[in-house]
């Protein structure tokens, strides 16, 4: 089996205690340009360009070795400023590892800054649109209104209303969704440094009933983090009767934040 290859988690500005991560096996660190690199010798029979590509569309191989990634580089953040890797990042060399180091020195000095001292958090904000429905003639005076005018219609009339109601509701429903939805980001934006939004996700892929209305990520000082978990939670109980919730994970290594500027 050849182990010719090199496989990067993530580079630190302090050297990381490898000895403390005794799950992991094979886990290396070397110094380049003042950077420090967490890696490990992987095989070519895995991790060749071919073979890689081919590993990639096996999902339990991915979500093992996807985890593994991301758990190893969450432990190393605990005690160092991290720059993650992306997942299957490999070089041939430890020269070819230390151009790529030498080649964006500038750049990663400046990423290591602006993530130094900070976390990155995801917030979620789900909407179960048949539990808004369920209370939207309290929630909304349009159509509370128009529902007091088919009790006092003839019957006719009524039933035109009640198609009138209808597409009231959903215009109602989509409406209190954006204006939740931008009412929580900005609450968490004022807590975080940056941030940055997401693709919404289908309920396929969530796994969920309800919508999803915000997928955001946001880079938080360490000593705003409390504050900024404490927000999400009373969000989560207040507003879980018109049927939104709000779902808050992290810390994660800060991907979204890494901006490593091209040569």
């Amino acid at each position: 089996m050849n182990n010719e290859l090199i496989y990067v988690y993530c580079l630190s500005n302090s050297s990381p205690e490898l000895s403390l991560y005794t799950e992991f096996n094979g886990l290396k660190c070397i110094e380049s340009g003042g950077f420090f690199i967490t890696y490990k010798n992987v095989s070519e029979d895995e991790f060749s360009e071919e073979n890689l590509k081919r590993n990639i569309t096996n999902i339990a191989w991915v979500e093992i070795n996807a985890r593994e990634h991301i758990n190893v580089i969450s432990k190393i953040m605990q005690n160092n400023t991290v720059i993650p890797f992306k997942f299957g990042t490999i070089y041939k060399s430890e020269e070819g590892l230390a151009k790529f180091i030498e080649d964006y020195t500038l750049s990663l000095n400046k990423n290591i800054i602006n993530i130094n001292g900070k976390e990155e958090w995801t917030v979620k904000i789900y909407c179960n649109h048949d539990e808004l429905k369920n209370q939207i003639e309290e929630l909304s005076k349009d159509v509370s209104d128009l529902e007091i005018q088919i009790r006092n219609s003839s019957p006719g009339r009524a039933y035109l209303l009640e198609r009138k109601k209808s597409d009231l509701i959903e215009i109602e429903i989509d409406k209190f969704c954006k204006s939740y939805g931008a009412s929580y980001y900005e609450l968490f934006l004022k807590l975080s440094e940056s941030t940055r939004i997401n693709n919404l996700l289908p309920k396929n892929l969530t796994g969920r009933n309800d919508d999803m209305i915000l997928n955001a990520a946001f880079l938080v000082s360490k000593d705003k983090v409390g504050e900024f978990v404490n927000t999400s939670n009373i969000l989560w109980k207040e507003q879980k009767i018109t049927g939104f919730n709000v779902v808050l994970t992290g810390p994660w290594p800060p991907f979204s934040f890494i901006e490593i500027e091209e040569k």
